[in-house]
Order: C-alpha cells, then structure tokens, then sequence
C-alpha cells in the first residue's frame, strides 16, 4: 500500500517555503553524494584499523589448517585438461563458497599436449640391447587409481632416431664449441644434455636442433631421488599458441596448426626427459673424446668421455596435441571506498603429477589466505580496494590460464589493477625468496619484518633474510617461468613473487607428494605459514592503505644501477645519454612523488578534497609502471611490451635487463655491418629512454 503523504506547508501561510524548498533540495544533493560515492551504510565502513586487521590476519595462522588443505589437493594427480583437473577445481571452487566468497569461473577452450608411447633403448656393439625404463619405479598410481602422466616433454613433436649418442653438458653455445674444438660434432645424433647452465628445457632442445641433433634427452644431474623423471613444456612463449595475443575463448578466432604463427611456437626435433639413473647408463657407455676440462666439476654422473657412441641409441616418442577446456577460478572480496580498484592474488593449480610443492603447496596458501580473509570480514572489517583470489589453470603448459585472462581483460587491468601477487611453489625448502618490480621493495622489507621466521624462534623474516647491498636480495621479473609474466611483462601491472626455498629434487617428479613435503620441504609447515603472512600481508596494506605503499626511488635506483651495468659492455660508438638523462628525470619526479605521499598521508582529516588527491595520486602510482611498456613489443617478440623487464632472446646474454637493448648486443648476422649493428643498439637505447620518459609523464600526471 502507497500512503500519500500531505504537501508541506507553510505554517502561517500554508504555501511551499522558497527557503524550505532550498535546504530539502540541498539535503537531497548531499545524500544523493554520499549515496553515490559511499554506497554501503556505514556499518561497512571498517571499525578497525589497518593494523587490527593485520594482527587479526597474522593470529589467525594455523599449520595444521594448511597441511589439511595440502593433504587435499593431492591426493591424486591434477594434470590440466583431465578428469581429476576437474575435481581439484571444484575443490578450489566449493571452499571459496563455503567462505561465502562470491565465487565465478572462465573457462578457455586451447591446445594441450599429452603423450602416448615412448620407447628408448641402448644397442651396443656386440649386438646386446638394454631397454631403459621411462618412467619412475614408484607411485605409478595412487588411492584412487588414476596414474600419473608418463614423463614426456608437452609440445614435442612425435619422431623416432636410431643413432649415436653425444653428451653435450648443459647445450649451451659455449658447450657446442668446447664439443667441437675436440673435433666432436652432433648432427645427426641424440644429444644428452643436463638441466642448469642457465637454460631452460625448451632453450636446450633449440639449440640441439640449431647443432644439427635428431633428438634430445634432457636429465636433472642431482644428488637424490636420482630415479625421478623432469615433466615440462617445450614450447616458445606463453599462452595458447593457437590464439598470439587474444583470449582463446569459446567460439573465438583459432589459427589452425598448420598456420605459421603456430607451428614457430614448436620445435622440430623431439625430446624426452630422462631420470639422473637412466642418463648415467647412458652416458657410461660413452667412448671417444673425453669430457671437457672445463665440465668436470659441476658433474654428478660418473662420465668419462661424451661420444659420439659407439653405442647407438633407439628412441621413440609418439604424442597429441589436442583442444581441451581450461578452467580459472577466482574469488570476489569487493571494496567498500574503491571498489574498482583490485589487488590480485594469483597460483596456478594444475600440476603435472600429484603437486605437493608445485603448485598444491601455493594453492593451499591460497586457501588459508581466503579462509582468514573471510574471518576479517565476519568481524566487519571491509577493505578498501577490492582483493581478487586467482587460482590460474595450465600453467605447465605455458601460463596459459592466466595470459589467456589478462589478454581477455586487459583494458581493465590497466585503469583498475593495483599490484598482482604470485605464489606458484610457496614452499621449496629453506630461505626466502621475492622477486619484485622495484617500487614494491619497500613494502616487502616492512612485512617481513612483522612475520615470524619459521626456522628461528623468536626472529622474522627479515631479521634471517640475507640482505645484500640495498636491494634487500630481491630478484626482478625478467624471467619467464611463473603466472607473473602476462601481468608484468605484458600488461605492465606492479607484481611481486614470493617462495621458500630455491629448488628441490622431486621436480615434477611422481615423487612430489605430500609425503614429501611434510618428510623433507617443511614437515612443521610453519614456512608455509610464513609465505601465506607475507601474502596477506602484501594484500592488506595495498588494498587498505590510504596512499599506496609505492616508492619509485628504489626504481630509479634500479635503473640507474642497470644503466651504469650497460656503460661497461658498450664502447665509445654508442652513447647513453638519451638513458642517462631520462633516468635523471624520472629519480626527480618520484622524489616530488615521494615528498607528495608523505605530506597526504599526514593528512589524517578525511573529507572530499583530500580523497580526491589522495585518489589522484594512486592513479599516477599505479599507472606509471605502464610507461614501461611500448606497443610495438620486443623485436620478433612483440607480445613481451615491458622494455626493463623481460627474458631476452638469447637465454646465455649476459644482460639481464633492458631485453631489447640485450637481444641487440647478441644478436649476430653476417648481413649485418658494423654500422648497422652500432644503429641497432642505439635505438634500443632510445626506445627504453622514451619509455622511462613515459612513466616519468605518468608520475607527474601533467600534460607537456
């Protein structure tokens, strides 16, 4: 029932007041402001401070809770595109519910890799055959009955060789001429390569195949769990190849596989993983020039002489690259004053075995961050800026959940995207490692001074973090090998990645298990516990902070690092002035950035002028890391836009900054005059200079 309410009168005269009439309509205006930019009661507002909420989140850790997520994730192998991937995601799915976490999922429809026979066998000159096992003796299945993949190499082309074998140490260039200053030469052979020197596995196969070799085994040269076997992709670049630079969603545009574009992503020559036990019979049945001088002390295996044979090899693969569905899921916690502003927090969730370390250990983190952000919120804490949990599918096989979403929403991402923070492996074993673009470093320093050190009673993090010089030990996201690489090196979003421990044994092993973990990686799961603070932590303050906790002086010290680094590999025909100056102007204008943060944040008074430039200013510190970017890419390379960090085209450069500048001093061609090349890099300079220019453009927030 509508109730009419009677016109207000005047009292003496029963007509509308004018100045009544003015001070409703201006009542009316300011709640009609509030509503629009306050749109929740004030109930939402957070009662508590940031620092509440830290204590909450931090008193809130339980290992025993994240051991139990762990136990779960892997009780069976979760290999992208399978059945029991399915599983895991709805594991994923219905925790987030189960918080009350507005929950969704995108689903991409790309080209996977599966094996489906494999054979190789050791001939020897008397006529004797050895067939060798490829696959780890043990947990062959598991409970539920469900094998785990064969070790294969995804994207590798089927083929079969019959010929002698050749070691080649870790198939670096440099290792092809040590082979053939002996008078060794591969063409024509199975080369046998170790992992490390640098190179990843895709990288190794390309450079045997540059060398002339038929096919490749690739092995782990390690001191442990020597019978386990190294799964991996191949593949060149990130993504699903059949769809370079757009979201491969259903019903999208695919290139076909025979479609140039795609069939570049592959090698030509097909490879294996082998296990360091496999690689040793092998290798011992070597003759001819013995090993390098140079290879001996880094070698586990016992081998003597590098070949080629006498002993011939017998090796076939047969795979399929096929369509599958893929699967991202992720978890809404909405902003009460930005709401449009996102913290991400980002793992990958598919596993090529049952995962334990990779990626399960960072899932269960994950998990344990939704969990105790969902205490927060039943204790009416809200944050700030939206955080958004993301829990990426295929990654193995080239991060292709995650670019496949930042290529889909990439026009957001840009205005909207505050930090994005990756764990992929959370615990690896002892000591703390963060990469980082550098006007994070700052804060990273600050959380871990506020979490306890898991491996030191009464410690943090900080206090057992090797700090050295004024970097603090922080790596850059030049590399290519996490969920990092769309969002920093593509879409220029501020990123951090966080792990313990440096590497491990059972690496994409069957042995990567929870046994495993909690025998060996961290049986108290107290570093799990220390990831999973740094994580939240991160997220906390950049979502609540009022300024963002960026600082562009550790930035511009970076880069000014990283040009003084370059002036030593350059001679007196190229010149770094167009850098110097650029890098001069920018450390100017994020020191008036810096004073500027300082003053609003002592500005406790709220009210619509000071949250107009406090927004002001976050929009200039989020965007200025775009300026980094430029559209036309990396030479040959143009999906890769970040011009300071990004994997240069030769995995051997030396420089491992400015990928442009890099991939010109390597690159070589007898086309090309001195001159040409001299050209060359100078406009690489001058194209890094524009960018700085650019972010410098973007910290001041002013027109020229």
């Amino acid at each position: 029932m509508v109730q009419i309410l009677p016109k207000p009168t005047n009292a003496i005269t029963g007509k509308p007041s004018p100045l009544g009439t003015f001070v409703a309509i201006l009542v009316l205006c300011i709640l009609g402001f509030y509503t629009l930019h306050y749109p929740y009661p004030v109930s939402h507002v957070p009662s508590s401070s940031s620092s509440t909420a830290i204590d909450v989140f931090l008193s809130s850790a339980s290992n025993s809770t994240i051991s139990s997520y762990l136990r779960s994730l892997t009780q069976h192998p979760h290999l992208a595109g399978t059945k029991l991937a399915g599983d895991t995601t709805r594991l994923v799915i219905n925790h987030f519910r189960s918080l009350n976490l507005p929950t969704h999922t995108t689903t991409y429809t790309t080209l996977l890799s599966y094996p489906l026979h494999s054979s190789l066998s050791l001939h020897f000159p008397n006529g004797s055959v050895h067939n060798l096992p490829l696959t780890e003796p043990v947990h062959s299945g598991d409970q539920t009955g469900q094998p785990v993949v064969p070790p294969y190499h995804a994207y590798s082309p089927p083929g079969s060789a019959y010929a002698r074998a050749v070691f080649v140490n870790y198939g670096r260039e440099k290792d092809y001429r040590a082979l053939r200053a002996q008078g060794v030469h591969v063409s024509g052979c199975v080369v046998v390569a170790r992992k490390g020197g640098g190179l990843g596995r895709g990288a190794i196969v390309e450079k045997a195949e540059e060398n002339g070799a038929v096919a490749v085994l690739v092995y782990g040269d390690g001191d442990t769990w020597r019978d386990g076997f190294e799964r991996g992709h191949v593949m060149k670049g990130v993504g699903d190849p059949l769809s370079p630079g757009w979201a491969s969603v259903d019903g999208g545009e695919a290139l076909g596989l025979d479609d140039s574009e795609v069939s570049k992503r592959f090698p030509r020559i097909p490879s294996l993983p082998l296990s360091a036990e496999v690689a040793e019979i092998v290798l011992s049945s070597l003759a001819g020039s013995p090993v390098p001088l140079e290879w001996r002390g880094t070698l586990a295996s016992k081998v003597r002489h590098v070949g080629p044979g006498p002993t011939m090899l017998n090796f076939s693969y047969q795979g399929e690259k096929k369509v599958g569905t893929i699967q991202n899921v992720f978890a809404v916690i909405k902003g009460w004053e930005e709401p449009d502003r996102y913290v991400l927090l980002g793992n990958h969730r598919d596993a090529w075995t049952f995962g334990a370390v990779d990626p399960s250990s960072g899932t269960a983190a994950l998990l344990d961050i939704a969990r105790r952000l969902s205490l927060l919120l039943g204790s009416g804490w809200t944050p700030r800026r939206s955080i958004l949990l993301c829990s990426w599918d295929a990654e193995e096989f080239g991060m292709i959940g995650s670019t496949e979403w930042v290529e889909q929403n990439l026009i957001n991402l840009g205005p909207k995207a505050v930090a994005y923070l990756n764990v992929d492996c959370a615990v690896q074993g002892p000591g703390l490692f963060v990469g980082s673009t550098p006007q994070l470093d700052d804060l990273i320093v600050e959380v871990t001074k506020k979490v306890k050190d898991p491996d030191s009673e009464g410690e943090s993090v900080y206090d057992n973090w090797a700090v050295i010089g004024e970097d603090y030990n922080i790596q850059r996201l030049g590399a290519v090998d996490s969920d990092f690489a769309p969002f920093a090196q593509h879409a220029g979003i501020p990123s951090i990645d966080v792990y313990y421990g440096r590497d491990f044994p059972v690496y994409h092993t069957a042995y990567d298990s929870y046994n495993w973990m909690a025998e060996y990686g961290d049986p108290s799961f107290q570093r799990h516990v220390a990831v999973t603070g740094i994580w939240g932590l991160l997220a906390l303050h950049l979502a609540d902070d009022s300024i963002l906790p960026f600082n562009y002086i550790s930035y511009a010290n970076q880069l000014l690092s990283y040009k003084k680094k370059l002036s030593n590999l350059l001679d007196q025909q190229v010149s770094l002035h167009p850098l110097t100056m650029s890098i001069e102007e920018f450390a100017f204008a994020a020191k008036e950035v810096d004073d500027e943060s300082k003053k609003l944040r002592l500005q406790e008074t709220a009210g619509h002028i000071v949250d107009m430039k406090r927004r002001e200013l976050n929009d200039r510190l989020m965007l200025a890391e775009k300026g980094f970017l430029d559209a036309d890419g990396l030479d040959g390379r143009q999906w890769f836009k970040h011009l300071v960090f990004g994997p240069p085209r030769d995995q051997e450069s030396k420089v491992d900054f400015f990928p442009g500048i890099a991939d010109s001093l390597t690159q070589q061609s007898k086309e090309t005059s001195e001159r040409e090349r001299v050209a060359e890099i100078q406009h690489e300079i001058w194209r890094v200079a524009r960018a700085i220019q650019r972010a410098t453009s973007a910290l001041k927030g002013e027109f020229t």
